[in-house]
């Protein structure tokens, strides 16, 4: 097995990084550049930032708020929200990002992310695929696909889907479940390992964290390639040594 990333995500509203449940009932958590160096400093793999409304206002991702965070990260960087374009990709690049995450636009345009990957390379784009489970009688695919924030959804199925992504030549998948969002009571394990299983690239596992335990499932159950996590690093619950020092004692190789 390859070695599993720890991703700390910043969710960014008005300049300043928040966490809610579900998606909605945003609370402040911290500065997102003290938070950067705090990460990087304690051996983040990787970092995410999300501009969560710029899609829902219909605005681009607000560049002086990702500079700010540049000019302190030491580790790949990955930046969404609000990105529909290959001008907006373009704009990210040029201020040091190490990779896109393109969410409802990909959805919206598809060859959005084939054109991307052939400009700027695979391995620097990445698709968010948003989840929800729906019931077996509401006629809907029991793993949809969901955009704008969680708001509006696709009627699209979630494996299909990222088969697709990875046919248009997306480098990663970074999968999240809106009904796992916030909650801490774990991955949604279902989704992450129908999606892993379905797919070569890697897939990133989103929403829900909440235990060191949960971290580990996500990888040996979900089988995904790296856990993204947010609420249990923003509040101080768990560090990011320590989910590597657990996951290294549990047999998953991490970078220590």
């Amino acid at each position: 097995m390859s070695e599993v990333k720890i991703i700390p995500c910043l969710d960014i509203k008005d300049g300043r990084v928040v966490k809610g449940v579900n998606f909605v009932n945003l609370r402040d958590a911290r500065d997102p550049v003290e938070a950067a160096q705090v990460y990087c400093r304690e051996g983040a793999d990787e970092l995410v930032f999300l501009d969560i409304f710029a899609t829902v206002q219909a605005r681009k991702t607000r560049l002086e708020w990702v500079r700010k965070v540049r000019g302190v990260v030491t580790v790949p960087f990955a930046v969404g929200g609000g990105i529909s374009s290959l001008e907006d990709m373009q704009s990210l690049f040029n201020i040091g990002v190490d990779k896109v995450s393109i969410n409802t636009a990909a959805v919206k345009e598809p060859t959005l992310v084939s054109e991307a990957a052939k400009r700027f390379r695979s391995d620097r784009i990445v698709v968010a695929v948003d989840g929800r489970k729906n019931p077996p009688e509401s006629g809907l695919p029991r793993l949809e696909v969901v955009v704008r924030s969680g708001d509006e959804p696709t009627g699209k199925d979630i494996v299909e889907w990222s088969r697709q992504v990875e046919e248009l030549g997306a480098g990663t998948i970074l999968l999240t479940s809106k009904d796992a969002d916030g909650t801490k009571a774990g991955y949604d394990l279902e989704m992450t390992k129908a999606v892993a299983e379905a797919v070569s690239i890697p897939v990133v596992a989103s929403g829900g964290a909440g235990t060191l335990q949960h971290l580990l499932e996500a990888v040996t159950v979900g089988k995904a390639s790296a856990v993204l996590a947010a609420s249990i690093f923003h509040f101080g619950e768990i560090s990011i040594p320590d989910a590597k020092r657990y996951l290294k004692e549990a047999g998953v190789s991490v970078r220590l």
